[in-house]
């Protein structure tokens, strides 16, 4: 059996806010959706984002809480650049959205920054820095 990742779903208290954060950071997702209860949006490589508000989940969880206490998982994007990760994080900030670890030179070989999404969740811009 292979194992094939399908989606990656974010659960949002305000869908319109973490799509208007999702558009900026560059994922395409169809207008008009920003009070659908469920929206999906492919990535270049295919893997899909998937967003539910709360109310959604609890349609077939009635006991589900939100997470507190920090983020449980991160999602994290190839900017393919260094620059390009200082342009984005500065892109994402300039919009009003919420700077978490600002651009820095990873000791692993990478130019890395954290936001987070309007639900709190961290996500991660790396790119690979040139060799010395």
């Amino acid at each position: 059996m292979t194992l094939k990742l399908g989606f990656i779903g974010i659960v949002t208290n305000d869908m319109a806010a973490s799509l208007a954060f999702y558009r900026a950071l560059g994922v395409h997702i169809e207008p008009g959706q920003d009070n659908a209860p469920h929206v999906d949006a492919k990535l270049d490589n295919g893997i899909a984002l998937a967003w539910d508000t709360v109310e959604t989940i609890r349609g077939f969880d009635p006991t589900f809480v939100s997470a507190t206490g920090g983020h449980r998982i991160a999602l994290a994007f190839d900017k393919g650049t260094p620059a390009e990760v200082d342009a984005a994080f500065a892109a994402l900030i300039d919009a009003g959205h919420t700077a978490h670890v600002e651009p820095w030179n990873a000791h692993w070989g990478q130019r890395y920054a954290t936001l987070l999404d309007p639900d709190g969740n961290s996500v991660d811009l790396y790119a690979e820095l040139a060799a010395n």
